[in-house]
């Protein structure tokens, strides 16, 4: 799937979600190292905020074979840690980025995690 298509699909999973009053999550990956500037990665991530995306993972890509595109970029842990800061500050649920970060890399574990925690504040908050 092209970019336009997989926003398609998650805009359109999050509106069938929402008619029958069920909360979905949704998830996406960014590969980076293709030649991308900071900015297209930035507003990349802007645009899955825009369509309600929640969950996003961040990794480097890897030539698999020397038919297939070359890196243009390995991606710095720095770089990523700065992606992840600009991610969670958009408000996404959960942000996986690092150079051996895969679509599923540990996405439902942590995601998990953190969503045991934040409902064990909000009882807490009630509680109170």
């Amino acid at each position: 799937a092209n970019w336009k298509q997989s926003l398609a699909v998650l805009t359109e999973a999050k509106r069938v979600a929402k008619r029958e009053n069920k909360d979905l999550i949704t998830k996406t990956s960014l590969m980076l190292g293709l030649g991308e500037t900071k900015e297209q990665v930035v507003a990349a991530l802007r645009v899955l905020r825009a369509h309600e995306v929640d969950v996003v993972t961040l990794g480097q890509y890897m030539r698999p074979t020397k038919r297939h595109m070359p890196v243009a970029e390995y991606v710095t842990p720095e770089a990523f840690e700065a992606y992840k800061q600009v991610a969670e500050s958009m408000g996404f649920l959960y942000v996986a980025a690092g150079p051996m970060v895969r679509s599923s890399y540990r996405a439902g574990e942590y995601f998990m995690e953190n969503h045991i925690r934040e409902k064990e504040k909000e009882k807490e908050r009630e509680a109170a």
